[in-house]
């Protein structure tokens, strides 16, 4: 099979490799959805290093099919033609965050990580341990199962760490995919939501994802913007999304505010005194864990949320080299690898 490599200086290219066969404890799934999520360009760029690049199969929001199933793999976790999500972390499987869902933080060793160090999603086939399986609801699209899988999932692992967003007025920073992502789900949980960017276009599609009002951030001062929008008292909450605009989350945020960043790779720098005096809860959050992956599955499910909207682009394997230039510019939405 032929799978999407990043041998870097901003190149993507497709190798060879040999078809995956499961080993005990392991499924090999069929990909029918791999997203184009933003973190991709830090090793299509050559700025990660750790990037698995010319040699590992690139991509880390993958959705499919049960393809085969190796030894001691029992029928009720995996069988051929099941639709699968996939959690993309795996670790020790028994410390006690392995053992919460939360392998990504795992104690006991080396965390896998597809496109890293593991095959990702931008191939036809891929192998994973059965753990690692969530199950796709019907109602939701391969497209959407990947989306969750990593982008909007980090958006819902960003709300989740702020707790109740219910009735709170929300800045959201960002409205690049995890920035509508997270639009999209905050409105639905009962926020007001203002969105923010730089860009017109994106602006206008978050108001389609539930946004009640947006602020242009690069025609407006935005911390004069939200407190016009609110009365003076500044945000509740703040999800930033973009990685450049934390200090901007501090200017917006209101006296006993909760502001989550999601973003990476900008610094966060605050003084103490400014959040002590504010009371200002500041919290980071990474992806989610796959028990919080399968309750956005079924939250989007149960509301019928546009996730496959967030795709503007859909492409095959052989197009991996336009693909990435398209993304590259960042001038558009998310994008997707269907099989």
């Amino acid at each position: 099979m032929q799978g999407i490599t990043f041998p870097g200086d901003r190149r993507a290219v497709l190798k060879e490799f040999p078809d995956p066969l499961p080993g005990p404890g392991e499924v090999v799934v069929r990909m029918r959805a791999s997203g184009m999520c933003g973190s991709d360009l830090h090793f299509y760029r050559g700025a990660a290093s750790f990037g698995g690049g010319a040699d590992t199969v690139q991509g880390h929001e993958p959705c499919g099919d049960v393809h085969a199933v190796g030894a001691g793999v029992p029928r009720e976790k995996a069988a051929v033609g099941d639709r699968v999500m996939i959690h993309h972390y795996w670790g020790c499987e028994t410390c006690e965050h392995c053992r919460s869902g939360w392998p990504q933080m795992c104690d006991g060793g080396d965390v896998r990580i597809p496109c890293i160090n593991e095959p990702g999603g931008h191939a036809p086939y891929m192998v994973v341990p059965v753990r690692t399986l969530l199950p796709l609801p019907d109602k939701l699209s391969y497209k959407a199962g990947a989306a969750i899988g990593c982008g909007t999932g980090t958006a819902w692992g960003g709300l989740k760490r702020l707790g109740d967003v219910g009735g709170t007025t929300l800045v959201v920073l960002g409205q690049g995919p995890v920035g509508l992502s997270g639009t999209m789900l905050a409105s639905a949980l009962g926020a007001r939501v203002i969105a923010v960017d730089i860009n017109d276009a994106r602006l206008d599609r978050a108001r389609e994802f539930g946004a009640s009002e947006v602020v242009n951030s690069a025609e407006t001062d935005i911390r004069e913007a939200v407190l016009d929008l609110t009365g003076g008292r500044g945000a509740n909450v703040v999800l930033e999304t973009s990685g450049v605009a934390n200090a901007d989350a501090l200017k917006v945020l209101g006296r006993w505010g909760r502001a989550c960043f999601i973003g990476l790779p900008g610094p966060i720098e605050f003084k103490t005194e400014d959040v002590y005096k504010n009371q200002w809860t500041l919290v980071t959050s990474w992806t989610l864990s796959s028990v919080e992956q399968g309750r956005c599955a079924d939250f989007i499910a149960a509301r019928d949320l546009p996730v496959d909207r967030l795709f503007t682009r859909s492409w095959s394997l052989d197009q991996a080299a336009e693909a990435y230039e398209w993304f590259d510019r960042q001038t558009d939405g998310k994008g997707v690898f269907e099989f």
